[in-house]
């Protein structure tokens, strides 16, 4: 998936490319995916998706609002979630603030119709991160979550997580454990394949089952040059 100098790294722009350009090569390739995913999640428990990767900047946050409104576009009522309660930046792409989101709904701080926004997109709601709590794996870990995304699926056609990435920190595996779907984002020449391995093996030992992977920001030139190479890092993921 290509992307403009507008999009570059872990930042999110203010504004949604699939509504502001949307004949974009990326929202194209998002339509694609969206076909995909229909299909892929009909044999689905459910109507979760969880958008994960395995380091931090490759896209994830673009990658999940975008195929939302692509979805919401397309006629699906779409609920967009939040579950990076560290770091997420989601709100920023609605012109959203980040607090009375996902964290103060899950420690009782707030309720469902507190935390659940419009976005200005037609069939498009989401829900922002909230203030960073000191005990985000936790939050995930309670019976307040399943009960959340229980209504989230009543309520919608479809449910989109956004997560921190899986080598950093275990919410993406809590996540994924309630999700029937999960989708692996790659940066091209950023994760290497054993980078990839690794993360799909800490998210099979937690129970969940990776359907596919995204390729992101791919350049043309590269298309029949791609290789990966072997390297492995640990990532930081702090509190913002």
């Amino acid at each position: 998936m290509k992307r403009r100098s507008e999009r570059l790294g872990h930042d999110i722009v203010t504004g949604i490319l699939a509504e502001r350009a949307p004949a974009d090569t990326a929202v194209e390739a998002l339509r694609g995916l969206r076909t995909s995913l229909h299909f892929a999640m009909l044999e689905a428990g459910d109507n979760r998706l969880m958008i994960t990767g395995p380091s931090p900047g490759i896209g994830k946050s673009f990658i999940s609002v975008n195929l939302a409104t692509v979805c919401a576009l397309g006629g699906q009522r779409v609920l967009v979630v939040d579950a990076d309660m560290r770091k997420g930046h989601i709100h920023h792409a609605f012109r959203g603030h980040s607090e009375n989101g996902l964290s103060e709904l899950l420690s009782g701080k707030a309720n469902w119709g507190e935390v659940v926004r419009d976005s200005g997109i037609e069939n498009l709601s989401y829900v922002a991160r909230g203030t960073a709590p000191p005990n985000p794996a936790e939050l995930l870990m309670n019976a307040g979550f399943t009960a959340f995304l229980e209504q989230a699926s009543r309520e919608f056609d479809l449910v989109i997580l956004d997560t921190p990435p899986v080598l950093a920190v275990t919410d993406a595996a809590l996540v994924g454990k309630q999700c029937g779907t999960s989708l692996m984002v790659a940066r091209f020449q950023l994760n290497p394949a054993k980078e990839l391995q690794i993360a799909t093996r800490r998210l099979e030992t937690a129970g969940v089952t990776v359907k596919g992977a995204i390729r992101n920001a791919m350049e043309r030139k590269a298309a029949t040059h791609y290789g990966y190479g072997y390297g492995y890092g640990y990532y930081n993921y702090a509190y913002r």
